[in-house]
């Protein structure tokens, strides 16, 4: 058995046993996901982009998220400023609801071809840009990198993405956002074992460099963040990438690896000055 399965069977087994996860409460959608976010502004099929904003928005959750929990700030956030928005739900196992993101991370991509082929449909858009979180912000890659993606991308933006993998136990420093999921700690769940630093499936995803020509790149990191460690393994090298570390538009910026793709307003600036680079403003304390 590979080291990293006999990890995952023993924190499984351990957890279950001591309790040793601290519970928090976790935001469920009362409705469907797409009934969810449509009625707060985004995942509206009828809309059009604008010649300020041509190009969708498609977000993309983390590892345990889902196309609502994960953008309860950030979508209405762009939603306001005039694009269209849209999330999907991707990753998901069978008997499990609203923790998504646990499939195998290149099915993952498939999904996420389909579903930019269905917003680019929908909206009369050539290109669309994609912001994601933690798993969110690395999975895109294989997209644009094994799937055509990168001739409908214009922008990828991640925050906190595992660009270069974590640890298993950076992985694990989740669970306490998630109640319950511990159970799902096993061989089951493929994409933790993908996002393990020198999985398979990152060392194709970074065979080669780390970007595809005719797509830009911005890494939005913290350098508190305890879930991919460290943090400039978030980085990316190549032509047309932006790395930004968080603290170093408002030094006194404590986000963390959740916090910085759900809750940061500093950090959604920075995605809003990404998205748009010709009208950026600077990113500070007060963003």
């Amino acid at each position: 058995m590979l080291p990293w399965r006999r990890a995952l069977r023993a924190l499984a087994a351990t957890l279950l046993v001591t309790g040793a996860v601290t519970l928090a409460p976790a935001a469920t959608a009362a409705a469907s996901p797409e009934t969810s976010a449509s009625s707060s502004g985004w995942n509206d099929y009828g809309c059009k982009p604008s010649v300020a904003h041509p190009r969708p928005v498609v977000l993309v959750h983390g590892t345990f998220g889902n196309s609502v929990d994960n953008w309860l700030v950030l979508a209405p956030y762009l939603v306001k400023r005039g694009y269209c928005v849209f999330s999907l739900d991707y990753g998901q196992l069978p008997g499990v609801p609203l923790f998504n993101g646990l499939g195998p991370i290149d099915k993952s991509a498939g999904q996420l071809d389909a579903f930019v082929d269905k917003v680019l449909a929908a909206t009369g858009a050539r290109k669309a840009d994609l912001v994601g979180h933690s798993q969110g912000g690395m999975m895109p890659r294989y997209y644009l990198k094994f799937l055509g993606g990168a001739d409908k991308v214009n922008a990828m933006i991640g925050l906190a993405p595992d660009n270069h993998g974590t640890t298993l136990l950076g992985l694990t420093k989740l669970l306490p956002y998630f109640p319950g999921i511990e159970d799902l700690l096993t061989t089951n769940t493929p994409a933790l074992a993908d996002q393990v630093a020198g999985s398979p499936f990152l060392t194709k995803l970074n065979a080669g460099g780390d970007t595809v020509p005719g797509v830009r790149y911005t890494v939005i990191a913290t350098k508190y963040d305890e879930v991919v460690t460290p943090y400039r393994t978030q980085f990316l090298d190549g032509p047309g990438v932006r790395n930004v570390t968080l603290q170093d538009l408002c030094p006194v910026d404590a986000s963390e690896h959740v916090a910085i793709g759900i809750l940061d307003r500093v950090a959604h600036h920075e995605v809003a000055n990404a998205l748009d680079p010709a009208h950026a403003t600077p990113s500070t304390c007060l963003s």
